[in-house]
């Protein structure tokens, strides 16, 4: 426990600053400045629970770290009943393959436009280029060959908070493999025109940009409000795209299945989007 404590203090710092000394055999009986041992211990405890708890993304994901990890229980629990892909409504089972019966009809009908993927709403990208390691590396990203590397590997093998962000199953939604790497890290946005690439699926990507079938918009904006709220200071949201995730909340309002997907998540990750919450008691 005590090499939890971070910023230099050691175990024996630690214990020092709290009045607790080994090999002190009346120490249970012994008041150190008006404090006896065990409320020095439960001091300790304090400090040792506060340095545990990052503040800066107190309000987020703190429970898992592993992007696979949350890829199953995702595909296992919570959408074990729901087996419809978030854009275009193919349905999949849980070997991740996937049925085209929304209307979705594929560029390419190769491997990844019938397999299962998890897609980031607010990218990967966008994110985790607000990490020093994501963008410019670090001397412990090496690989075996001794060549540096840096991005999304080099933040998750180093950063614990870009793991966790990785990982929050509140951003994660059951996407065709094809339309997840078409859509790549590309923002959201309205698009003149209404082109269809993908059959009756009303998904549109050109120039960068994404626009999403009007049934997902407010689900969209309420994860990027979540993600912007819960992962401060990671240049989430913008001003310009703020009013915009504000339209599209207020045009699609939450539905049963976002109510009972939040609750869901909640339940397991221990932490909530209140954005959707807060709906779903009105």
């Amino acid at each position: 426990m005590i090499s939890g404590i971070n910023n230099g203090v050691d175990s024996w710092r630690a214990m020092a600053l709290l009045g607790v000394t080994s090999g002190c055999g009346e120490c249970y009986s012994t008041k150190v400045n008006g404090y006896t041992l065990i409320m020095k211990v439960v001091l300790l405890l304090l400090v040792l629970m506060t340095a545990a708890i990052d503040p800066s993304f107190a309000n987020g994901n703190t429970t898992y770290q592993s992007f696979n990890k949350s890829k199953k229980i995702l595909l296992e629990t919570i959408y074990s009943d729901q087996h419809q892909t978030f854009y275009c409504g193919s349905e999949f089972n849980s070997k991740k393959q996937i049925k085209h019966s929304g209307g979705y009809v594929p560029i390419k009908n190769n491997k990844r436009s019938n397999r299962l993927e998890w897609e980031h709403v607010v990218p990967a990208h966008a994110f985790g280029q607000s990490f020093k390691e994501w963008y410019e590396g670090d001397l412990k990203c090496i690989n075996r060959k001794g060549k540096s590397f840096r991005g999304r590997k080099c933040a998750e093998k180093l950063s614990a908070e870009y793991r966790y962000m990785q990982a929050d199953m509140h951003n994660l939604v059951p996407s065709i493999g094809e339309l997840n790497g078409l859509r790549s890290n590309y923002s959201f946005s309205m698009i003149p025109g209404e082109e269809r690439r993908f059959g009756s699926c009303d998904m549109e990507i050109e120039g960068r940009k994404a626009e999403p079938p009007e049934s997902v918009r407010g689900d969209i904006s309420r994860i990027y409000l979540y993600m912007n709220d819960a992962y401060p200071d990671h240049g989430i949201i913008s001003k310009k795209n703020r009013k915009l995730f504000e339209a599209w909340a207020k045009q699609d309002s939450v539905d049963e299945w976002e109510c009972e997907r939040e609750r869901r998540i909640r339940n397991i990750q221990n932490n909530e989007n209140k954005y959707v919450s807060r709906e779903c008691k009105r």
